[in-house]
């Protein structure tokens, strides 16, 4: 038996007295083995990023700090050693990857400098030799170009790009042990396929073990050798990936498995008989000027001639990557922006390229639930009035109007006190429910949902998707849904439309096209469901 890379024995982080529970993380065990992927699974609050963080010395003390128990590390408790001996190791021989790459990146500095500055800090060197590694670093990480790569700023990168390089960061020093912390959240299904599949490679080229963090049973189908669950800072069940992805013991765990959406799509129900939304030849170009010390024009066609019709009391799914035009396409459909060519047509009546006095009519009809509902919601507007103000711009009293805003609530499965009080005082599903109340406060007859369940947890993403569903049929509404996760599409929509560099490259019946998928995009993006295997024998097995 070898001795294990980490060794957590009843580790204990305890929080701020006017917390909601005491200790963020509770009497957690764990080992994680010389090159294995142990994959920490939870929800949000479930204590999996407090226990990293414990053990990269990264816990914001001192009202957060580990309390008791032992982190072992090459024969040394992490919890006892000083910030200098932390230091050392801290980059060299444990490095992590953030969720977010934009935040784990300075702005300011060139990418090369960036990897550069590890290896000046925790190695001797020479400057020619670190640049030699920096490159082989980009290499490793399937960069394409590693001269501009190195030369670039982090803005100037994609989010899968930026990511890769900080995975580069986190290589740079052959580490024994790297802690992914959601490192695919935040990616496209292609891109987080990439990501996955790199972390496995180098993982298995450089003999490192992984603590890879995720709340996506479908990740850890992906990658992990063993797998723990975590809720409420305790760890419930721990087994390899195989016992606790198809038979799981725990009812909590049971509960994450089933939640994970799923790739059978719906059948097309009954529709209205004719289109709600028509859009015809729509086309939406971007032109970035020169910059006051010159550089080039920049254009991007975000829309490129798209086409689609919703009928009534049915629901599309748009689906596409970052920057393939969805998001433009539906500020364009609720007139947040002008399109350059083309109409958009609802109800019969033309709204596009009218003036906003001749769009004020078909306001109310339209409505939007965005991504993020806290950025979303007025963090200074009580619950009720955030909800009741649509009604009231439309001439509903006051007290009518917060009465609906109170049976709303109730409606989407929150309390009617929720009315009295402020969006910072719920958890994100909350929220995201209170954005769909404001969405059906006035009565629409469509309703776009830009990625509205993405940032949410997969239990709280499923209660989400359902409630849409079940309010889409109640209220008779039509809706498009913009995903970049097939296996949510799948879940919500009859109809589905793939969209590629602003153009549709495919559309039809859900079911029908992932049953025989025509364009290679859609192939490659249904190829990219992450556990996409496990996903089909968990479906075939219950079926």
């Amino acid at each position: 038996m070898t001795n294990p890379v980490l060794l957590i024995e009843n580790l204990e982080v305890s929080l701020p007295s006017w917390s909601d529970r005491r200790h963020a993380v509770s009497d957690v065990s764990l080992t994680v083995e010389p090159g294995e992927i142990l994959c920490i699974v939870g929800e949000s609050g479930s204590g999996k990023s407090m226990m990293g963080k414990s053990i990269m010395g990264l816990l914001p003390a001192p009202h957060v700090r580990a309390s008791a128990g032992r982190i072992m590390f090459e024969g040394r408790d992490l919890l006892h050693l000083s910030e200098d001996d932390m230091r050392a190791i801290r980059g060299g021989r444990i490095a992590m990857i953030f969720q977010e790459p934009m935040t784990a990146l300075n702005p300011l500095m060139k990418v090369g400098r960036q990897i550069d500055e590890v290896l000046e800090i925790h190695t001797n060197l020479s400057v020619q030799e670190r640049r030699k590694r920096v490159e082989d670093l980009i290499n490793d990480v399937h960069l394409p170009d590693p001269q501009r790569i190195i030369d670039s700023y982090p803005h100037q990168l994609s989010g899968g790009q930026r990511q890769r390089v900080v995975i580069a960061m986190a290589l740079a020093l052959e580490p024994a042990l790297i802690i992914a912390d959601e490192p695919t959240t935040a990616l496209d299904v292609t891109t987080q396929a990439q990501i996955l599949h790199l972390i496995k490679e180098l993982q298995r080229k450089h003999a490192t073990s992984v603590l890879f963090i995720t709340h996506d049973f479908g990740v850890v189908a992906e990658i992990a050798d063993r797998v723990a669950v975590m809720r409420h800072g305790k760890v419930l069940e721990l087994g390899s990936a195989d016992e606790v992805l198809k038979r799981p013991k725990d009812p909590y765990t049971q509960a994450l498995v089933a939640a994970v959406p799923g790739l059978k799509p719906r059948l097309s129900e009954k529709q209205g008989a004719d289109p709600l939304l028509i859009i015809r030849d729509l086309e939406k170009t971007y032109t970035t000027a020169a910059g006051l010390f010159g550089g080039r024009v920049r254009t991007v066609k975000a829309v490129q001639k798209v086409n689609l019709s919703i009928p009534r009391q049915s629901s599309l799914a748009l689906v596409g990557e970052s920057g393939s035009g969805k998001s433009t396409l539906a500020r364009c459909i609720i007139s947040l922006e002008q399109p350059d060519g083309g109409e958009i047509i609802l109800d019969g009546n033309r709204i596009s390229g009218l003036t906003r006095k001749q769009l004020r009519p078909f306001r109310r009809d339209v409505q939007m639930i965005f991504q993020d509902p806290y950025a979303s919601l007025n963090p200074r507007q009580k619950v009720g009035d955030i909800i009741s103000m649509g009604p009231v711009i439309w001439g509903t009293s006051r007290e009518q109007a917060m009465e609906e805003a109170r049976n709303l609530l109730e409606l989407v499965g929150l309390k009617r006190e929720a009315a009295e009080r402020y969006p910072h005082e719920f958890s994100g599903g909350q929220r995201q429910r209170i954005c769909i109340a404001r969405a059906l406060a006035t009565k629409p007859k469509l309703v776009v949902a830009d990625e509205p369940v993405s940032a949410l947890d997969v239990s709280v993403q499923k209660q989400v998707l359902e409630l849409l569903d079940h309010l889409r049929k109640s209220f008779g509404l039509s809706m498009l849904f913009i995903t970049h996760d097939l296996r949510v599409a799948a879940t919500v929509c009859e109809q589905i439309a793939i969209l590629q560099r602003g153009e549709i490259v495919e559309q039809g019946e859900t079911a029908s096209i992932f049953a025989n998928p025509q364009h290679q995009y859609t192939q490659t993006l249904l190829n990219a469901v992450p556990g996409k295997e496990w996903i089909n024998g968990r479906e075939e097995a219950t079926h």
